[in-house]
């Protein structure tokens, strides 16, 4: 039948986990099922833990709500933020699989200019499976696209390329601006389709969106902490970019690539600018003096996991980033709780020295 969707064959079906953060029936999905059902779903359940969320038929899901939280980690569950979508990283922390995906509740699928239904997943996967080129940037952004390959001038030695840790995709409709933009511009959208992906080069910060994301929890999970946030912080909405500035300091420092640009999502909702204000108001100040921190941040060379280095880029917050308000020591803590939640969670293998060692 001419239009009909067919399902593609998953890629990594079994090594991807979707990540969603929620306080409401999950009716989004229906408009996903073609791309989303053949995978395992993480579902965290946000504020009340007594109201009962709707997963539609047919999807594999697993679904957590504070309750679970707090029993699963205990004491260690004051790291998990409450009433806010950051309390999405819990399920990055949960899960046992080398990929994660993960998308807001009021993102929907959006549509290339020719008109076809675009599978975000896929293409996140395609990003993370071909390498990046941090070191050396190459004008005709991602080399390994079909069509496209290293500019002359490129050194081969580094044609290569590094390990992808992160694809950042993109949102059509309502962008993802701060309270201050939407005030001002509450009519834009985005209606621009850039058919690019690229690398973000090594020593260069980005601000990172957590609804539209995808990274390999192996190479860069314990990292993706989005921080404390919501009820009881002095701050929201920037749970995402917090992560970000941290993965992408300890990304340079391993030698890890981060992709931007594909794919695009149709974000549905604009959020209200006067809330975001109230959250936002005191990060739009601090992060005037959070960015010079980690442009200037440096890792020692005997960091050599991504433990080590947050443990590490923990330290340097609280001794350079307390003077500025006390919750940057709590913060500081709560990085140092996230990696011990995280690694009793995710003990590591122990390593056999062979018979009779």
């Amino acid at each position: 039948m001419a239009g009909a969707s067919v399902t593609p064959t998953p890629l990594l079906k079994d090594e991807l986990d979707i990540v969603i953060p929620t306080i409401r029936n999950l009716d989004f999905l229906e408009m996903w099922r073609p791309f989303f059902q053949p995978y395992h779903l993480i579902i965290v359940q946000d504020g009340d833990p007594s109201k009962t969320i709707n997963v539609p038929e047919g999807f594999d899901y697993e679904l957590y709500n504070r309750d679970d939280i707090n029993r699963i980690l205990g004491p260690k569950a004051s790291c998990i933020s409450f009433k806010d979508s950051a309390c999405r990283c819990f399920g990055y922390m949960v899960s046992k699989k080398k990929y994660i995906y993960t998308i807001d509740d009021d993102c929907f699928v959006a549509k290339d200019p020719s008109g076809k239904d675009i599978n975000a997943l896929e293409q996140h996967i395609k990003n993370l499976l071909c390498p990046s080129t941090p070191h050396f940037f190459n004008t005709l952004y991602d080399p390994y696209r079909e069509g496209a390959d290293f500019v002359r001038g490129y050194p081969f030695s580094m044609r290569e390329g590094a390990a992808t840790a992160v694809s950042h995709g993109l949102w059509l409709n309502i962008p993802d601006y701060d309270a201050p933009t939407q005030l001002v511009k509450p009519r834009e959208r985005n209606t621009r389709y850039v058919d690019a992906v690229m690398t973000i080069p090594k020593g260069t910060l980005f601000p990172m969106c957590g609804m539209n994301l995808a990274f390999d929890r192996e190479l860069i999970g314990p990292a993706m902490y989005f921080g404390l946030m919501g009820d009881g912080q002095p701050i929201g909405r920037y749970d995402d970019m917090w992560a970000g500035w941290c993965i992408k300091v300890i990304c340079d420092h391993l030698g890890l690539g981060v992709k931007t640009g594909l794919p695009y999502i149709w974000h549905s909702k604009a959020s209200n600018p006067f809330v975001n204000l109230k959250k936002e108001y005191k990060g739009i100040y601090w992060q005037e003096e959070i960015i010079p921190f980690f442009q200037s941040a440096t890792l020692p060379k005997d960091c050599t996991s991504v433990q080590q280095c947050y443990l590490e880029l923990s330290k340097q917050v609280k001794e350079k980033l307390s003077a500025i308000d006390p919750y940057f020591t709590k913060l500081a803590d709560a990085m140092v709780t996230w990696i011990e939640a995280w690694d009793e969670l995710n003990p590591k293998p122990s390593i056999s020295n062979g018979p009779g060692k």
